[in-house]
């Protein structure tokens, strides 16, 4: 009686198992021939199989799709992260460095997908699978490494803008070798550079020689830039002093200028009265002579009388005796006395008076 309820039991179970069995044997089945509201998110693109290929890639949306062997996988937009680290590097004059390298990765999107199903056969794995595509972006970066750095002298690798020139070609290795596989790899950056003790003691060395060396330059520009300074004051002061004396120079020569035009202006003006005095004198000699041409004129029209009788005088000589003996006749008056002595002799002065009779008569009854 016993063994029936055992036996029960392992029926029920064995019947379950079944079940289950077929259940997933179904699901399985169905999986492969029939997909339903498959999600692609907006940093997904999806891509769409049919019979065992890629039927069409799609953008973000919601997809369903019946059929033999239908199935919807899906490739992240996202950029993925790396950041590789390698510790010894030999520059081409044999220095050791070491660096570290990051970046991002960005697989195919819809906008390249011509790119995805040309590569898709071979590298389906890097498009769905996070850890394999940092594993060989990260062995990239490590040979773009060796290739920028190998080419470089140390000097040309740490130091200064060659860190950055460093990035740059590392940058441009790995882009280019990426593309191979349909990747893009963006915002490299080579965030840390290692170096040996040794290096590292004897770079310190080096830099502080540098920098004793730019200190000695700067102070040299310093001293020799307040030497300018000084010269450029003295020069400064010279200049002015110089310009205030051509300043007063000019000043003099200017005042001296100005005497000489006044004194040529007073020398005019002295010539000018000169010229106004001479042409006066001129003037009043023109004058005189003038005048005294009119008294001559004058002189000879007062005259002309006294000329014509003289030339009558002389013309007609008994005419003369005739105006000399009118002129005795009228000068004599009543009470002239004329005495008739003889030659040689003294007249004697008979002066009228009381009882003194005159004893010629000249006839002359004029009394003027």
């Amino acid at each position: 009686m016993r063994d029936l309820p055992s036996r029960r039991t392992m029926s029920v179970l064995l019947i379950l198992t079944i079940i289950v069995v077929l259940f997933i044997l179904v699901w399985l089945a169905g999986r492969s021939f029939t997909y339903f509201f498959a999600r692609v998110n907006q940093n997904e693109v999806g891509v769409q199989f049919r019979g065992g290929k890629i039927s069409k890639v799609v953008g973000p949306g919601v997809y369903s799709d019946m059929g033999i062997y239908v199935e919807m996988k899906r490739v992240s937009s996202q950029a993925v992260p790396f950041s590789v680290e390698d510790p010894e590097i030999i520059t081409s004059d044999k220095q050791r460095i070491g660096l570290v390298v990051s970046g991002d990765i960005f697989r195919p999107n819809l906008s390249q997908q011509d790119m995805l199903l040309a590569n898709w056969d071979k590298y389906s794995t890097l498009y769905l699978d996070n850890a394999v595509l940092v594993n060989r972006v990260e062995a990239l970066a490590r040979q773009a490494m060796k290739v920028c750095v190998g080419s470089r002298k140390f000097d040309d690798s740490i130091i200064g803008t060659a860190r950055d020139a460093l990035r740059t070609c590392i940058d441009d290795e790995l882009s280019a070798m990426a593309t191979n596989y349909g990747l893009e790899i963006q915002n490299v950056t080579v965030p840390n550079v290692e170096l040996s003790p040794e290096v590292q003691t004897a770079l310190d060395s080096i830099v502080q020689s540098r920098l004793s060396t730019e200190k000695a330059a700067q102070d040299k520009l310093k001293a020799d830039a307040e030497a300018l300074a000084e010269q450029a004051r003295q020069e400064g002061e010279i200049r002015v002093a110089q310009g205030r004396l051509q300043e007063e120079t000019r000043q003099k020569t200017l005042l001296a200028k100005l005497e000489q035009e006044k004194l040529l202006a007073e020398k005019a003006v002295i010539e000018a009265q000169k010229a106004n005095d001479l042409l006066s004198a001129q003037s009043d000699l023109e004058i005189n002579k003038a005048q005294a041409l009119a008294a001559a004129e004058k002189a000879k029209s007062d005259l002309a009388k006294d000329l014509a009788l003289a030339e009558l005088y002389a013309k007609y000589d008994g005419y003369l005796q005739l105006q000399i003996a009118l002129a005795n006749a009228s000068a004599l008056k009543l009470t002239d006395k004329i005495i008739f002595t003889l030659e040689g002799m003294m007249p004697n002065l008979v002066i009228p008076g009381p009882g003194i009779t005159p004893t010629v008569d000249t006839g002359n009854t004029n009394p003027n």
